[in-house]
């Protein structure tokens, strides 16, 4: 399965249980066992275990396997390993303490979230899709402020 469509289907499955702070690295020049690290926040464990959920099924319906699920029992972290990407759903208590972004985070990939106007991550790591190239460019461009008409006053008036 391609990488984009992978992480397409994984965010999608993030974005359907309204996963928090969603953020994707590019861990190729890291590691040979996968090429894409998601870490997403749940605020509960039972928010933990159906954003797991959702991700696999989003995942089968697009056509990817899943290789396993760790830590569902619990729910404070729940790992799940799609093959060339690995989701981490943390609880915002265990994500700070953890810091998975400080170990995995130093190539971001920029990826449309539903929630937000923007891309996640400082720059990208790989070349834009055509579609989100447009819209960069857009959300890049100042905006053109229109001069203030003047209105004339009460006391300029009388």
């Amino acid at each position: 399965m391609d990488i984009r469509k992978l992480q397409r289907a994984i965010i999608d499955g993030l974005e359907d249980v309204k996963a928090q702070d969603i953020r994707v690295f590019n861990t190729s020049h890291l590691t040979e066992l996968f090429d894409r690290v998601v870490v997403a926040s749940g605020t509960s464990n039972r928010q933990t275990k159906a954003l797991a959920n959702s991700v696999r099924e989003k995942v089968k319906e697009a056509g990817g396997d899943i290789v396993s699920t760790e830590g569902e029992d619990i729910g404070e972290w729940v790992l799940v390993d799609c093959g060339d990407a690995v989701v981490h759903i943390l609880q915002p208590a265990l994500r700070q303490y953890y810091n998975l972004e400080e170990i995995w985070g130093d190539k971001p990939v920029r990826v449309k979230l539903a929630a937000s106007t923007g891309f996640t991550g400082a720059r990208p790591s790989e070349p834009v899709d055509d579609e989100d190239e447009d819209e960069l460019e857009a959300s890049a461009a100042p905006a053109v402020k229109k001069p203030a008409r003047k209105v004339a006053s009460r006391r300029s008036a009388k």
